[in-house]
């Protein structure tokens, strides 16, 4: 399952998103409205939004072309990569792409909620 976020633009250098994206506690402010916990780890963050499991993503890249987080948990099977692409020295286009290999059942009751999660975060990611 293959999930885009739309691509934006952000006011920072790629170099300023990726030394943000390297803190797991940073990732909060980006976390929807509807977070009703969140735990920074060392190499990674728990998260739980309303009405969804906690999720628990480690932080397996981050480089000033791309961000990549991947599941902490070894029943699910997925990974959330941020593409940065540089416009200007002040600026940079992003976008989130979500790959998960999920059975047709999960697959069904995650994909609306996960393609608003993306949305929220894009949102978040957006009034960076």
């Amino acid at each position: 399952m293959n999930l885009e976020g739309r691509k934006i633009i952000v006011n920072k250098s790629s170099s300023e998103l990726a030394g943000m994206l390297k803190n797991p506690q940073d990732y909060k402010d980006l976390m929807p409205e509807s977070l009703q916990n969140f735990e920074a780890r060392e190499d990674g963050f728990k998260f739980g939004l309303k009405g969804m499991p906690e999720i628990a993503l480690k932080i397996e890249n981050v480089s000033e072309k791309e961000v990549v987080l991947k599941s902490a948990s070894s029943s699910l099977d997925f990974a959330l990569t941020g593409t940065m692409n540089p416009v200007s020295e002040s600026q940079t286009e992003v976008q989130l792409l979500f790959e998960g290999k999920f059975n047709p059942f999960i697959k069904m009751m995650v994909e609306k909620p996960l393609q608003n999660f993306i949305n929220s975060l894009t949102d978040k990611i957006e009034q960076l």
